[in-house]
């Protein structure tokens, strides 16, 4: 599980490399530790038996500098390729964000390599995980021997979903960085997925629609947030009917009415409108008279008594 401090700006993953015994993984980091600059990789710690086996894990620690700000740092680990070792493989397998599973191709270990994948993917189930969404690699090791299977045979029998495979021969580095440079990019995409901001809580605005039956006005409010939706419907009565407004206007407005002859159309107003316009063109002509009234006194030629 990726580990991420924000304090110290770090970022911690977690890759395991699986497989059969003796295909090659603690080969992989034996090259990666040998290869790499001093500044970017730790210690190798590895406990093995006398005969140079994996017993627990082997253990690398392995920087790559920094994305996006924060210091990425892979923490590499192998599994004990024995089925008796299960319950250890099990245990370092906790917590992966990425796998690189070694498969031997030199022909008759195509059974091991098949039984160590299925153990794999009933590992990844007890941890929760789906073989099919954890970002995996296939390595094809050994391909220097005289008698291996072909590509495409150990694409048929390993690769069910079409996983990124990579040819390679461990022991003289070929394919060992190209692995662990794929696998590192999709475990950044995996955490760039799942650790990405999710979207605020949008509110979608309220929407009027006219019932024509009841002459009323509904209001829907939707809002929306992140655990899932709610929509509050609010209906607000309006008094009178459409049919009563409607009338009301109409009797308001002026009509135009046409002569037989065709000629210029006459404005027909209503009674109440010609006695406002009345009303307004004596209040004009009051005011102009009081106006030129007091611009007469002003200039000296009338004089208005006390």
């Amino acid at each position: 599980m990726v580990q991420i401090n924000f304090a110290l700006k770090e970022v911690n993953c977690k890759i395991v490399y699986y497989g059969p015994g003796l295909s090659g993984k603690t080969t992989n980091l034996e090259v990666v530790h040998k290869k790499a600059p001093d500044t970017s990789v730790g210690d190798l710690t590895s406990i093995a038996t006398e005969g140079d086996r994996t017993l627990f894990f082997d253990f690398l620690p392995l920087n790559l500098g920094q994305v996006a700000g924060m210091k990425t740092k892979f923490q590499i680990y192998t599994v004990p390729g024995q089925v008796y070792y299960n319950s250890t493989r099990k245990l370092v397998l906790q917590g992966a964000d990425g796998v690189v599973f070694v498969a031997d191709s030199k022909r008759g270990k195509m059974n091991e390599n098949i039984e160590s994948l299925k153990n794999l993917e009933e590992n990844l189930k007890e941890h929760g995980l789906d073989i099919a969404n954890t970002p995996i690699i296939l390595q094809y090791n050994k391909r220097d021997l005289p008698d291996v299977y072909s590509v495409e045979e150990m694409e048929e029998a390993l690769n069910a979903w079409d996983a990124p495979h990579f040819e390679a021969v461990a022991r003289d580095g070929k394919g060992v960085f190209p692995t662990l440079k794929r696998l590192a990019g999709m475990v950044l995409e995996s955490l760039n997925e799942n650790h990405a901001p999710r979207r605020s809580p949008s509110v979608v605005a309220p929407k009027a629609s006219a019932d024509s039956s009841g002459g009323s006005t509904t209001a829907t409010a939707v809002a929306t947030s992140r655990t899932g939706t709610m929509r509050t419907q609010r209906t607000a009565s309006v008094t009178g009917s459409v049919a009563r407004t409607r009338a009301s206007v109409s009797t308001q407005a002026p009509t135009v009415r046409t002569t037989s002859s065709g000629a210029r159309p006459v404005l027909v107003t209503s009674p109440r409108r010609r006695k406002r316009r009345s009303s307004m063109v004596v209040g004009i002509v009051l005011t102009s008279i009081v106006a030129a009234t007091v611009l007469l006194h002003l200039a000296g030629i009338i004089r208005i008594l006390p």
